[in-house]
């Protein structure tokens, strides 16, 4: 893949530094993509696989980020700014009594009632750490780097915003890094993965395993597309499915669409994160694991 810096070497053509318009020339054709989908984590599940790298994480559905469907790191030379969504972000710690509770939400399109302090404890970096090269990040290495590298509190949002933010704002919507934070926190406070689940009578247990299909089926009935449902297996071999990952895409208009069709085969390991350990649902049994049951 070429990222827009690459690109502007070989042509004559005017570089725009900050978003992808050379949509005329045959490199920049991998920059392209279809659709964003809205990943969401359960900490349950995700501290089940990061033990001892867990602090506080919440007991509700976090955001992991915005992503485009295809590309990947499209222009190098828009680095992070923290000072531009600074209170979107780092306004708590996790342990802040706002953190203990998912912002008042209703259901889909629902009315927003916390503040951008509030919603700086709904990411996923804020509560989980493995370090730069893992999909979590930051809570020992913040702990231990922070005074000697102050930039090391910045590489959660940092690094979704090098990945997957310069290559969003091809769109209007999303073209400055506080559009693209601040239009995930909206996106998430449509769809209240949380309060949607609890209300559908899908909820936490330590007992009780749930079909596949039928949570996928739940969802499609609010909000009308079909999602992707990923779980994580415990240990090679062990057939446990743990509900850890849940994603919904949008448009480019920033619509709601189906991530995967009704009725698609559920290929093991296909668009979730391997390295997590996370794959697409099996149909089967699976277990929804309260927080107050996991080791971190």
């Amino acid at each position: 893949m070429f990222s827009i810096w690459k690109v502007s070497v070989f042509t004559s053509q005017p570089f725009c530094p900050h978003l992808c318009v050379c949509q005329a020339l045959p490199a920049c054709d991998d920059l392209e993509w279809g659709k964003l989908i809205m990943v969401h984590h359960w900490p349950a599940t995700v501290c089940q696989e990061v033990r001892g790298h867990c602090k506080d994480p919440p007991n509700y559905w976090t955001i992991h980020g915005l992503w485009p469907d295809k590309s990947e790191a499209c222009n190098r030379s828009w680095p992070f700014n923290p000072q531009e969504i600074k209170v979107l972000t780092l306004a708590r710690p996790p342990t802040h009594p706002a953190c203990s509770r998912e912002p008042g939400q209703t259901s889909p399109l629902g009315a927003w009632r916390g503040g951008h302090e509030e919603r700086s404890c709904l990411w996923m970096w804020r509560w989980c750490s493995r370090g730069r090269a893992s999909p979590c990040y930051l809570d020992k290495i913040k702990q231990r780097q922070s005074a000697s590298r102050p930039d090391a509190l910045h590489e959660g949002p940092s690094h979704e915003w090098k990945k997957h933010g310069t290559c969003a704002a091809q769109l209007d919507a999303l073209n400055s890094q506080w559009k693209y934070f601040s239009k995930s926190l909206d996106l998430y406070k449509e769809l209240a993965l949380s309060s949607v689940l609890q209300k559908l009578g899908i909820e936490p247990s330590t007992d009780r395993y749930y079909q596949v299909s039928d949570i996928r089926d739940a969802l499609v009935s609010v909000y009308k597309v079909v999602p992707k449902v990923q779980c994580f297996l415990l240990e090679k071999g062990q057939e446990v499915q743990l509900l850890g990952q849940m994603e919904l895409c949008f448009s480019k208009d920033l619509q709601l669409l189906n991530c995967t069709h009704a009725g698609e085969p559920a290929a093991r390991r296909q668009g979730a994160w391997p390295r997590l350990g996370l794959h697409v649902c099996e149909d089967g049994p699976v277990l929804y694991p309260p927080l107050n049951q996991t080791k971190l």
